[in-house]
């Protein structure tokens, strides 16, 4: 067979060609809004990812200020659409919606996707060049659609090389009930790009959380993590993420709605680790989770009104009324939150 493919150099081309062919496609789903500071960075990350079957996809959530107009030169005010228009080719394409919020973005970008597997990437975020190819070579030594892949991640302001990696207990192998305890107890992230997820996976989680104005990714990728085998954490591929202070989506601030959104994704999260195991464990992990999202809302008043159906999963779990005297409330934001050591047992 060697001897036949040096003779032929044409059959050498039609056979790399099939075998590209056949490597999965990966669609880079980036929502923008507001963006024309960053938006071509985290394009030319995209761009230059080493796995060559990719697809990228950018959705202007309507930007107001100059993402989308430069490359188009059309008199339009939105500069962040007219730069990602710039990178518009066969597998790069710009699309623009009326302002609907992150989650709507992300929502359209992937009903627009053909890729077998899904990357998200937020627009003023940065991917290391070898990123998809590094954790879709650690697939190939699972062979199943249903494990969640994570990366590391790095936080930087303004230049990527200055990034700070520091791992955290989520950075491991690990099924999703303990991911969830580990996430909840701890009160650790996973940054949103770190993720690469099948589409049979993305399909099975269902749509991000439109009603969700903060942490909707923490509450998404639950869902994805709730129709997971597991997580397999590459800790090789890299992620590099902008720290944007106050004007970051993840920034709750004074914002009433952050907040209740914050709560809701919450009462969500033990829902869904309620649905995996119910145990001491679980319920020690929702105690901690509770006390620190009391701590970082950030406010002296009662927790926000909730949903009668969160009331129960508050009822159910905690075995109280969720604005009992027994329930804490919110603290003071300049307080400090005192450590709080739970050892997480069956």
């Amino acid at each position: 067979m060697e001897r036949c493919l040096r003779k032929d150099p044409q059959r050498v081309r039609r056979t790399v060609r099939k075998v590209v062919i056949l490597k999965p496609l990966v669609s880079i789903l980036i929502p923008a809004f507001n963006a024309q500071e960053w938006i071509a960075d985290a394009l030319h990350s995209a761009i230059t990812q080493t796995w060559d079957r990719k697809e990228i996809i950018v959705v202007d959530d309507g930007s107001t200020d100059q993402t989308l107009a430069i490359a188009l030169d059309d008199g339009s005010t939105d500069q962040t659409l007219a730069i990602a228009r710039q990178f518009e080719s066969d597998w790069v394409r710009v699309f623009t919606q009326k302002n609907q919020g992150a989650s709507a973005a992300r929502n359209q970008a992937f009903s627009l996707s053909r890729g077998d597997y899904i990357q998200w990437l937020d627009a003023d975020d940065l991917l290391a060049p070898d990123k998809i190819t590094k954790q879709m070579t650690a697939l190939e030594q699972c062979g199943s659609q249903r494990t969640l892949l994570s990366s590391a991640w790095g936080q930087f302001m303004y230049r990527y090389n200055r990034a700070a990696f520091v791992p955290t207990a989520l950075w491991n192998d690990l099924s999703p009930v303990e991911w969830l305890l580990r996430k909840m107890s701890q009160n650790l992230h996973m940054q949103t790009a770190t993720w690469l997820v099948s589409r049979e996976l993305t399909e099975a989680a269902g749509p991000w959380n439109t009603s969700l104005l903060g942490d909707d990714d923490g509450e998404y990728f639950c869902r994805v993590l709730l129709q997971s085998d597991g997580v397999r954490f590459v800790p090789e591929a890299r992620v590099y993420y902008r720290a944007c202070g106050a004007g970051s989506l993840s920034y709750i601030g004074r914002s009433d709605r952050k907040r209740e959104a914050q709560w809701r994704s919450m009462e969500l999260h033990i829902g869904y680790l309620q649905s995996l195991e119910s145990s001491s464990r679980v319920r020690a992990a929702w105690e901690i989770h509770r006390d620190q999202a009391h701590f970082w809302t950030g406010s002296c008043q009662a927790c926000p009104i909730l949903s009668t159906a969160s009331k129960v999963v508050f009822r159910e779990v905690l075995g109280q009324d969720p604005l009992s005297s027994r329930t804490p409330r919110l603290v003071d934001p300049h307080c400090r939150l005192p450590e709080i050591h739970v050892r997480l047992t069956r």
